[in-house]
């Protein structure tokens, strides 16, 4: 008995030890990352195969918490901001230099950046259930003037990264002329949710004809679900180009496995991931490489993109002719 006891005190000494030589890789990343839907799992359990590490998530708002907790933050790494919050980012002076290669990227736009790197893109775009909507807007001109009964949802520009990629699209199309086109577009809204998820779930359960959304969304439907009924509406004006990015925090305390998990981004393990857990299009990943459902989706020809400081300097401007308009 005395036996057993000791070896049962020494197996559990041991692997608290082992546990405590693993080294942490903590990442935040917004809630809807770490989902069992969601890239996190897979994008975990592929980086500790090489690691030996223990990659762990802590999930919510990314950069106002990160400002917050300033140089005594725990994040190593942070996954999931997006190019029209960077200009913010980049001048808190949290983030260092990723130092890696990105000629492999393959995205529409030149991307020029020694701090946030790409790990998916996508297109702003609205989403229509192709049952309820038999002949849908072929340009934005068309949606701005098509019937008041048309039955639209869209995120707010203040608390939703799409709401504002919205507002930008807007002001990208119509510039001095946004308001107006807000005010043709207003009656069609029939609400404005915090969050993409919230409109995404009404037009799904039928309450809207079309949703604010991305150019991929349909391929949810079609690979997951075996549902061709919806697309996105592809508009000859263009389409606004939305990228979310990884960034190493400057004050980490495992600077190379943070390194280690920002060139990970980049391998084609990681990129094969995105298209069937996030949804969007892969940052470093050859169109030939993509799953079918992606390769057939309407893609815009016309990219439209604010880099970081244009985003900055026009963002209060687009939001107030959005509020200006829809509180008439």
């Amino acid at each position: 008995m005395l036996g057993r006891t000791l070896a049962a005190g020494m197996i559990a000494a041991t692997a608290t030890m082992a546990a405590a030589e693993t080294p942490v890789l903590t990442v935040y990343a917004g809630d809807y990352f770490k989902s069992e839907w969601g890239p996190g799992p897979g994008i975990e359990a592929g980086f500790e195969a090489r690691c030996g590490c223990d990659l762990v998530y802590k999930t919510g708002e990314l950069l106002p918490r990160i400002l917050l907790e300033d140089e005594r933050t725990e994040a190593d790494v942070v996954i999931g901001l997006t190019s029209d919050v960077t200009k913010k980012a980049r001048e808190s002076g949290l983030f260092a230099p990723h130092g890696l290669d990105t000629s492999a990227l393959t995205l529409p736009v030149a991307w020029q950046d020694d701090t946030f790197l790409p790990f998916n893109y996508g297109h702003t775009a609205f989403v229509y259930n192709k049952e309820k909507v038999a002949t849908p807007p072929a340009s934005f001109d068309d949606l701005l003037n098509a019937p008041d009964d048309l039955r639209l949802v869209i995120q707010d520009p203040r608390s939703s990264i799409s709401g504002l990629a919205l507002v930008l699209w807007v002001h990208a199309v119509y510039g001095d002329e946004a308001e107006a086109a807000w005010a043709k577009l207003a009656p069609k809204i029939v609400t404005v949710t915090k969050g993409w998820s919230e409109s995404y779930g009404l037009f799904t359960d039928g309450e809207a004809d079309m949703v604010l959304s991305y150019t991929t969304s349909p391929a949810y439907h079609i690979i997951a679900e075996e549902d061709d009924t919806k697309a996105a509406a592809i508009f000859p004006e263009g389409h606004y180009f939305m990228v979310e990015l990884a960034a190493k925090l400057a004050t980490t305390d495992n600077p190379e496995l943070a390194d280690q998990f920002m060139a990970y981004v980049l391998t084609e393990d990681f990129q094969s991931m995105i298209p069937t857990s996030n949804w969007s299009l892969p940052s470093a990943l050859p169109q030939e490489k993509w799953p079918e459902g992606f390769r057939a989706l309407p893609m815009p020809e016309k990219v439209l993109f604010y880099n970081e400081d244009e985003a900055a300097a026009l963002r209060d401007e687009a939001i107030e002719a959005w509020r200006s308009a829809l509180s008439r």
